[in-house]
C-alpha cells in the first residue's frame, strides 16, 4: 500500500466482537472504522473508502449476503467474512456474491491477520466507482440506493431502481428490449415487451421525464432504451 496507513471496516453487531478486533487491528497499525448496522456499513464505505471489510453474515437489519451484493453494485472494496456460519453452502453463497475470503468463527487472531495482509497484497488499492452519479439534476447514491431528481427524493420501487441503474450504467449505449428484461426480469421473461413498457412508463412519471420531450429516457423505437445525458457529462463524474 505504498507505505500509506490502511483502513479497515468492521461491520458486526455484537459489540464484544467489535472490540477485539478493533484492539487486534489496531494494534497492527491499521485504521479501524466500524458498524453494527449493515447500513450504516454501506454508507461508510462510501464516505470513508476503506481498503477492507470485515463483515460478519448476522446483521440485525440485512443479511451478510446482501450487504455484499449491495456493495458489489458500485465498489470492489475486499470483502472478508467472519461467521459462526460454517457450512460450505454459506461459503460458496457469501464468496459467489463477492466476497474474498471466508474465516468461521470462533479464529485466531493471527490467522485472521494473516488473510487480512493477503487480500490487502492481492488487491492493493480498492477498486471502486463512484460511490454516486450526479448529472442534469438526477442524482443516484448507490450506497443508499436513494434517487433524487433536481434534489427531490424519488421512491422507486425495485424494478424502477435497477431500470435506472442498468441505464446510468450503460452511458451512450442502446440496451435492448431482450436486454434489460433479462436482466430485471430474468431469462423467463425476456420477451414480455409489454412488462418494460409498463416499467418505463412509471419510471418517467416518477421522474418527471416527458417521453416527446425525453430529459433522462429516449425510446429507440423498436430498439430499447437509452440513457439522454451525454456521453461527456457521465465521463465527468
Amino acid at each position: 500500500m505504498n507505505g500509506l496507513a490502511i483502513s479497515i471496516l468492521v461491520v458486526e453487531d455484537e459489540a464484544q466482537i467489535r472490540k477485539f478486533l478493533r484492539l487486534s487491528l489496531e494494534a497492527n497499525n491499521y485504521i479501524v472504522h466500524e458498524a453494527r448496522l449493515g447500513e450504516v456499513g454501506l454508507e461508510l464505505c462510501a464516505t470513508e473508502k476503506p481498503n477492507l471489510v470485515i463483515l460478519d453474515l448476522g446483521l440485525p437489519d440485512m443479511d451478510g449476503k446482501q450487504f455484499i451484493m449491495r456493495l458489489r453494485e458500485w465498489s470492489g472494496i475486499p470483502i472478508i467474512v467472519l461467521s459462526v456460519r460454517a457450512d460450505e453452502v454459506q461459503k460458496v453463497a457469501a464468496l459467489d456474491a463477492g466476497a474474498n475470503d471466508y474465516v468461521t468463527k470462533p479464529f485466531g487472531i493471527s490467522e485472521l491477520m494473516a488473510r487480512i495482509r493477503v487480500v490487502i497484497r492481492d488487491h492493493g488499492e480498492p477498486v471502486s466507482t463512484q460511490a454516486t452519479f450526479d448529472s442534469k439534476g438526477l442524482r443516484i447514491d448507490y450506497a443508499a440506493r436513494e434517487v433524487s431528481v433536481d434534489g427531490h427524493i424519488v421512491h422507486l420501487t425495485k424494478k424502477e431502481y435497477e431500470l435506472i441503474r442498468l441505464l446510468v450504467d450503460a452511458p451512450g449505449q442502446v440496451l435492448t428490449h431482450q436486454q434489460i428484461l433479462r436482466q430485471v426480469w430474468g431469462p423467463a421473461q425476456q420477451n414480455e415487451t409489454h412488462y418494460l413498457r409498463v416499467l418505463v412508463g412509471q419510471l418517467r412519471n416518477k421522474l418527471g421525464d416527458d417521453p416527446s420531450n425525453p430529459r433522462f429516457i429516449i425510446t429507440v423505437q423498436g430498439v430499447g432504451y437509452r440513457l439522454a445525458i451525454p456521453i461527456a457529462l457521465q465521463g465527468s463524474q
